[in-house]
């Protein structure tokens, strides 16, 4: 099954068919066609073929038949009528995959498409797959916005919905997350959300699967498959419930879900900054978080939320301690370690090192403010070196103010430190880390 999947994710050849004239066609919009022409002659590394009904645009040809057989993937922007007319000479084309962008698709032309399309063995994703799919070293980028293509990185996407899928890229983009992988299920005619979550399960170049879920058709599958995924990468997800679904029934299922072993989040911005963590940071061994800040405000608001979310505050040992104080006496250690504003970047780097060979820290958070205190932009670096050197203990980095924030995580772009700009995502964050950890006790990892 993974195998035939592959195709969508893994082409070495794309054909994009649609019609760059007329103003519009239901979702089969000229506007459309021409982004994934944008997106995927900008970014694709392999073969691209455009075939343009309209015949207007340049280096297009304007009939299926010109097309070389044997490409993985069609890409087709086309209203229905039009699919349905020109399925014998897709096939024709021996391609191994469809991508159904548009929608609009009547019950009769579906199971006419997907008997067709499993006849021929050709899988199909769609319809209405306006989200798209990624595959980011391949530069694969089948999206209907122009240039939405986050950086390389180890988590993968699955969305049920285009406008939800749209908004995850969106903030991949903007947080600077590293993606493996993205699709939209869209209708799920034929490939399903099992079928995307089994393939990632085995993909080397996913560190962690992401999905946004509002309901499954095959339940025990699905759940089967995320137990089995568990056991090699995190699985997160977020469950969007409906009316129709009825509260009890999303109840139960929400239960199933943490039962196998899924990472249940409450809203896109926590699905990017837990993922993001899982993706590159060591799971925490037990619940004690040591705080390392330069200002004594935000640690407060800190201990706080670690609290609320069931992690405790860690205590240094003694030896420790005295290790600190006797390098830097005037550093107050509490219920945190307080630099004071005068810390620079080696006074982090060694309070750090200390903190992390405690055995009775499982896990730290570091906040490290700009404004109002002497920290320099490029004394956050060797802080990274400390950090860089622990193989074992999550390290999350805390900037409050949001400007600082982006400057501080471009700086350490390349360093796998999570930066985030509020305490409650770095505690949601390190939860999952511990969560997590304890998964993988169980299933003995």
């Amino acid at each position: 099954m993974s195998g035939e999947v592959r195709a969508i994710f893994e082409p070495k050849s794309v054909v994009l068919v649609g019609a760059s004239a007329k103003e519009r066609v239901g979702t089969a919009s000229p506007v459309f066609f021409g982004s994934l022409v944008h997106n995927t002659l900008r970014f694709f590394k392999g073969k691209t073929h455009v075939v343009d009904f309209s015949g207007r645009l340049d280096g297009a040809v304007k009939n299926l038949d010109q097309v070389p057989s044997g490409c993985d993937i069609a890409v087709i922007v086309l209203p229905p009528k039009l699919v349905m007319k020109n399925l014998r000479k897709l096939f024709a084309r021996k391609v191994k995959a469809m991508v159904l962008v548009a929608g609009g698709f009547d019950q009769h032309q579906l199971e006419e498409l997907t008997r067709a399309a499993a006849k021929q063995k050709v899988r199909v994703l769609g319809p209405n797959v306006l989200a798209g799919v990624i595959n980011t070293t391949k530069g694969l980028c089948i999206t209907l916005e122009r240039g939405l293509m986050p950086p390389c990185g180890g988590i993968a996407m699955i969305s049920q919905n285009c406008a939800v899928g749209t908004a995850m890229l969106d903030r991949a983009c903007s947080y600077s997350v590293g993606v493996s992988k993205f699709a939209s299920i869209g209708e799920g005619a034929d490939i399903t959300e099992t079928d995307l979550l089994e393939f990632l399960t085995h993909d080397k170049e996913t560190k962690v699967i992401c999905i946004y879920l509002e309901s499954v058709r095959d339940g025990r599958r699905f759940l089967e498959s995320i137990r089995e995924a568990v056991q090699k990468k995190p699985v997160v997800v977020l469950k969007g419930s409906t009316v129709r679904e009825g509260v009890e029934r999303n109840r139960i299922f929400v239960a199933a879900l943490k039962q196998v072993g899924a990472l249940q989040v409450s809203d896109i911005e926590e699905l990017l900054s837990v993922a993001d963590a899982l993706a590159k940071q060591p799971c925490m061994r037990g619940n004690r978080v040591a705080v390392v800040t330069n200002v004594s405000g935000p640690a407060v608001l800190v201990a706080d939320v670690l609290s609320r979310e069931g992690l405790a505050l860690a205590k240094l040992s003694d030896n420790i301690m005295k290790k600190i104080i006797q390098k830097y006496p005037n550093i107050n250690i509490a219920d945190w370690v307080d630099l004071g504003i005068d810390a620079n970047g080696d006074r982090y780097k060694f309070v750090l090192e200390q903190v992390l060979s405690d055995s009775g820290v499982d896990g730290v958070v570091v906040v490290n403010e700009l404004k109002s205190t002497f920290l320099k932009l490029e004394d956050v670096q060797e802080a990274a070196k400390a950090v860089k050197k622990s193989k074992n203990t999550p390290v999350i980095d805390i900037v409050m103010c949001g400007e600082d924030c982006v400057l501080v995580r471009n700086e350490l772009r390349d360093k796998d430190v999570c930066v985030y700009d509020s305490p409650r995502k770095a505690a949601r964050a390190l939860c999952a880390l511990c969560s997590y950890g304890k998964i993988l006790k169980k299933v003995g990892k």
